[in-house]
């Protein structure tokens, strides 16, 4: 069977040269006689990929070097906890913008540990939008301020940041982490899972500045203690390994074939005009976003009719287009174009819907 074009939101495509890569070392990776899936964490050819990876990620985000980058476990969901045990911890008080899911996730979380204080929401219109912040509005005494910089069920995107002074700015990064450039200095945390842009699903990467690590709460595990995985070079335990493995391969990608973070928003922006052009013209098919807060990532869409929504997802699976479907909150459809998306991915999607909305007018 030839290969799909996958627009799955996560676990998500990767780069098919990655895949060639990790199949021809599968047996004998790197010339050591063993799968990186097999080898001892604490052995120096380990060692050569997880600090590989650490410095491929560091030079290709422009990450400061009073940051640490912690490769951890328990997916992005697992920082919902770790956050509010490590950082809110002086006034017990963090402030968080609800776009989406994931956003409200953490900030339920937070409440279990102190109070958690919506800003803002754009819960009112399904999330569509990313609301106007009001600055004067911020928690002067809050711990850090949070934000889910994509939002992958609705397809919003901040393309402005909150200036919150002094206060961390903390970031869910999980389905954009790696598609453009962007200043690491302006954030306390950046977190993402890494089964989006990165890596198959079991890895966290965590980007966390020095100042912030060290203060959790006495009652903290000592695995949700960020100073304990900072202290460790993230090996306290046995890491993901072959997650971590294939990070390497894909920050290799981004680095020498795609050409860095600069190129990769050219692509990625490319790619989301492709589609975002039709929806703006087409009689059949509409983007369900905001214009300005359209996410390069995720783009849901719907034709206003279940059945022929249904219809759509069927025909298209059938054509080679998978994983479409909206997500069960929003319905509709929705295609996640991340990194390892080619742009003629994209354009054969849109010469099919074209084609739908031809043969369905």
């Amino acid at each position: 069977m030839s290969r799909v074009i996958n627009f799955s939101a996560g676990p998500s495509v990767l780069p098919e040269s990655v895949l060639k890569i990790a199949a021809a070392e599968m047996l004998d990776c790197n010339g050591s006689g063993q799968s990186a899936m097999e080898m001892s964490h604490r052995s120096k050819e380990y060692e050569a990929i997880i600090f590989g990876a650490m410095d491929l990620l560091r030079e290709l985000m422009n990450i400061p070097s009073n940051y640490k980058i912690l490769f951890l476990q328990g997916g992005a969901s697992s920082q919902f906890a770790m956050l509010p045990l490590n950082l809110m911890n002086k006034n017990k008080k963090a402030d968080f913008v609800i776009t989406g899911q994931w956003a409200t996730k953490a900030y339920q979380e937070a409440s279990r540990y102190g109070e958690a204080v919506s800003i803002a929401s754009s819960k009112d219109k399904t999330f569509s939008y990313i609301p106007e912040l009001d600055p004067s509005t911020f928690s002067k005494d809050a711990d850090y301020f949070h934000i889910c910089l994509n939002n992958t069920i609705y397809g919003t995107r901040f393309t402005k940041l909150p200036e919150t002074g002094d206060i961390p700015l903390i970031a869910d990064l999980s389905s954009c982490i790696l598609s453009e450039p962007l200043d690491v200095s302006k954030f306390g945390v950046i977190y993402a899972g890494a089964q989006k842009n990165m890596a198959p699903a079991g890895l966290t990467v965590v980007i966390i500045r020095e100042d912030l690590i060290g203060h959790a709460r006495d009652l903290t595990p000592t695995m949700f203690d960020y100073k304990t995985h900072a202290d460790n070079d993230s090996m306290y335990n046995t890491p993901p390994c072959y997650s971590i493995y294939m990070l390497k391969l894909v920050l290799e990608w981004l680095k020498n074939d795609i050409g860095g973070l600069d190129a990769m928003k050219v692509q990625n922006e490319k790619k989301a005009g492709l589609l975002y052009d039709y929806l703006d013209t087409s009689a059949m098919f509409k983007g369900t976003v905001e214009k300005k807060d359209r996410s390069l990532m995720n783009v849901p869409f719907i034709t206003g009719n279940d059945e022929l929504d249904a219809k759509f997802v069927k025909e298209a699976k059938a054509a080679g287009f998978v994983n479409l479907k909206g997500h069960r909150s929003v319905g509709g459809m929705r295609a996640s174009i991340y990194n390892a998306m080619p742009v003629e991915g994209v354009a054969k999607l849109v010469t099919f819907m074209k084609a739908f909305e031809n043969a369905n007018a």
